[in-house]
């Protein structure tokens, strides 16, 4: 059943009072309540209070999917014990009529109470999760809503265990436990985390942040509380404003589970605890946090036409998910290389990792990102995956950097791809949304050139980039160094002890001989070979020589002969190019907004 249309800006209400936003005709409140005080067994029980209903029938929706990952997912499959009764106590007759819908049978007019047993052990999942030590509440996998009363405000009450502290972007209520949105849509966007946790308070830019960290790791918070600083004040490097007053970091430092998600004035970021020291590690944490907080406008504040409305009860197609993807991940390290979190070195390395993954992928060359755009919630990883698909967000950062380089080049530097986003802040604000058109004609605005042929060249079609090309415009170019190594076309599945193959490169050595996904090794040239040793024994030999491969393929053994390939050893490394002209070197700094970073023998300035 289809929601009804929610059209005010809630980038921006979140941080107005309630009364702003009620019609002057409708004083109706939702509250929710949530008892954690018996957290052990993941469990939790929720009641939510609906005003007064005059219909025969109140529907009742549990979102099935949340904002930042679109992908439907079994969310109501945690519900249990459902129980609807009105305002005298008496139960209501319910029937279940889609996933994540209840249809409760109404007699008169009456309010609806309704509780449910919710369990929570999601966390990687980032939606629900509740243990001995805290509980992250992603509320569209926690509060039930009814479309009919989505515009209205509520409170969401907390019941926890006396040690526990609880933090969220939403606005306080009447005491630490309690919060206030002024609708259901602003309640889903804003996370609650409540728990025994490390909690910091900082301004920056004239704004108000919270840092929260739920478990014990290797991190420095001082340092993260730095860091997070100096990516605050870089955000007018891309935008004019902010479109929030206060914002709240939640860090999970798990026992594995990794990932982040954005949120509208806050975000959540897990990763392993033991992995925040290392310099590899803390940058790889500290530009994930850059990422979400540049989702906060790009997504948050403005998002593509389609998702311009959250539908939370079905998938919803849009062809630029790229841009609000990649572009997001363009943007990430430059806002820490600016600010000087990221060393030029660093940055470069990044991105040679990148160009290095996307020559390498022979999806590319198979889809583009406008049809893995349309195509994401269907999407999924695997062998075929790689072969024949390319992601949003590595792909959109290409196609983000050869929008920048073109706006560069044709507004000789006054302009950037950073102009384009500035103007989808400014113009197409939700819940306006923005479609391919738009971007197309800003470009066309800051240029004065049409850009339906580069659209066409470079997001409807797959993406082709000749990065020396490309990079040259920067004093730049790609270098691989001269040792090689021997390529199979093949790799293991990771899994320990495992010899069976979780990647075969279309066109490569294996994919020639036939072998196929799944196939498990047996033997090199008749002597058995072992996962841990897999690679070694590959290197006993040469590109050119023929192997002997036994496997077992569908249960059935086999041998086949394979000829090695061969492949760059040395890592892929940009570098400056031999004499750097003026106007390079004005390229480069227009386009990051730094200093020529490469001294005159073209290493990097210490």
């Amino acid at each position: 059943m289809k929601t009804k249309e929610f059209s005010v800006d809630f980038t921006r209400f979140a941080w107005l009072t309630a009364s702003t936003l009620i019609s002057a005709s409708s004083f109706a409140q939702v509250e929710y309540h949530i008892d954690l005080t018996q957290p052990d067994h993941h469990l939790a029980q929720v009641e939510v209070q609906f005003p007064k209903t005059a219909s025969d029938k109140l529907t009742i929706n549990l979102p099935v999917w949340r904002t930042g990952k679109y992908q439907v997912q079994p969310i109501s499959d945690g519900v249990r014990n459902f129980v609807a009764k009105d305002n005298e106590g008496n139960v209501l007759s319910w029937e279940r009529t889609e996933t994540g819908e209840w249809q409760v049978d109404l007699s008169k007019p009456t309010q609806v109470t309704v509780n449910y047993q919710l369990y929570a052990n999601e966390l990687g999942q980032r939606t629900r999760h509740i243990s001995s030590t805290h509980a992250y509440l992603d509320s569209s996998a926690v509060f039930m809503y009814s479309p009919e009363y989505r515009d209205e405000e509520i409170t969401v009450g907390l019941s926890v265990p006396k040690t526990w502290k609880s933090y969220s972007g939403l606005e306080y209520g009447d005491n630490k436990h309690s919060f206030v949105a002024p609708n259901y849509d602003v309640l889903v966007d804003s996370p609650i985390e409540t728990g025994i946790s490390q909690h910091r308070s900082f301004s920056a830019d004239g704004r108000d942040y919270e840092l929260v960290v739920w478990g014990q790791g290797n991190y420095d918070i001082e340092q993260i509380v730095t860091d997070l600083k100096k990516i605050s004040g870089e955000a007018e490097r891309l935008w004019d404003d902010y479109p929030f007053k206060r914002y709240v970091y939640i860090v999970h430092a798990t026992s594995g589970a990794r990932g982040a998600t954005e949120h509208l004035n806050s975000t959540v970021i897990q990763l392993p605890r033991f992995m925040f020291r290392e310099r590899k590690d803390y940058l790889r944490f500290i530009s994930t946090a850059s990422h979400e907080f540049v989702h906060t406008w790009n997504v948050k504040a403005y998002r593509p036409a389609p998702i311009a409305t959250y539908d939370y009860q079905h998938e919803t197609v849009t062809d630029l998910l790229w841009l609000a993807e990649g572009s997001t991940s363009y943007f990430q390290n430059q806002l820490l290389l600016s600010g000087g979190i990221m060393k030029p070195k660093e940055f470069f390395e990044d991105l040679a990792k990148r160009v290095n993954a996307n020559q390498k992928k022979p999806g590319k060359i198979v889809q583009s990102v406008k049809e893995a755009s349309t195509g994401k919630w269907a999407a999924r990883g695997g062998d075929y995956a790689h072969n024949n698909s390319v992601n949003i967000y590595s792909e959109g950062y290409m196609a983000s950097l050869a929008l920048d380089f073109s706006i560069l080049q044709q507004t000789k530097l006054d302009k950037s791809y950073r102009d384009v986003h500035r103007n989808l802040y400014r113009d197409y604000k939700l819940p306006k949304g923005y479609t391919a058109d738009d971007i197309k004609a800003i470009a066309t605005k800051l240029t004065g050139e049409s850009y339906d042929d580069w659209w066409q060249q470079h997001i409807e079609s797959p993406l082709t980039i000749d990065f020396d090309e490309l990079l040259a415009h920067a004093g730049l170019k790609v270098n691989t160094g001269d040792k090689q190594k021997v390529d199979a076309g093949m790799s293991l599945d990771g899994r320990h002890n495992s010899l069976k193959l979780g990647r075969v490169q279309k066109g490569g050595p294996a994919w020639s001989a036939g072998i196929v996904f799944g196939d498990e090794i047996v033997a090199i040239n008749g002597l058995k070979v072992t996962a841990k040793g897999f690679k070694k024994r590959l290197e006993d030999f040469k590109a050119g020589d023929k192997l002997e491969i036994t496997l077992f393929s569908d249960d059935q053994l086999k041998t086949v002969t394979l000829t090695l390939a061969e492949q760059a050893k040395d890592k892929l490394k940009i570098t400056a190019v031999k004499s750097p002209s003026k106007q390079q070197k004005a390229f480069l700094e227009a386009w990051l907004g730094i200093d020529w970073p490469f001294d005159e023998e073209g290493k990097f300035k210490k």
